[in-house]
């Protein structure tokens, strides 16, 4: 499921044709287990991101805090990439379900694993207010600091006010 972009368009004529090409190089007794199964992509109506649900709530998320944190700032393009790249290592890890009650397992299920194949792993930060705002390097590492507190602040709490 996903909205009806050119990139997302593309990539299910490029995932059918692979699918094809897979099924005309496998045994015939993988073919019948997986041929009838297909691929199904579905596309939401254009112009309707409410339809999107989480993945839409996600983007909208992440162009709130953005504009929260950084609107009023200047930035080269290293340093907005910098600031969209740990922005982003911020969202991807928050956890998509509740954590274990398994006291040995105290890692949450984040969708960064999903992406890396591994867990995202970043050093810690400073806190914000030590920070001077002359040097830019560390003017980043204070806006992604407050991105993350307001993140954490927004939207990890309302995280239990869904019963759905």
């Amino acid at each position: 499921m996903s909205d009806n972009g050119k990139t997302f368009i593309g990539a299910h004529r490029a995932i059918q044709r692979d699918f094809v090409k897979f099924l005309n190089e496998c045994s015939d007794d993988i073919v019948e287990e997986y041929a009838p199964q297909g691929i199904n992509w579905h596309y939401i109506p254009p112009s309707t991101p409410k339809m999107g649900g989480l993945w839409e709530s996600a983007f909208k998320s992440f162009k709130i805090h953005l504009k929260k944190t950084a609107a009023s700032h200047k930035f080269t393009f290293e340093e907005f990439t910098t600031l969209l790249v740990r922005i982003e290592a911020v969202l991807n890890s928050r956890p998509l379900s509740a954590i274990s009650q398994d006291t040995a397992d105290l890692t949450a299920l984040t969708p960064g694993p999903f992406i890396r194949g591994a867990p995202l792993m970043a050093m810690p930060e400073p806190n914000a207010i030590d920070l001077s705002l002359t040097n830019r390097w560390e003017k980043i590492k204070v806006l992604h600091h407050e991105f993350s507190r307001r993140w954490k602040e927004e939207y990890l709490k309302d995280l239990q006010k869904r019963y759905k």
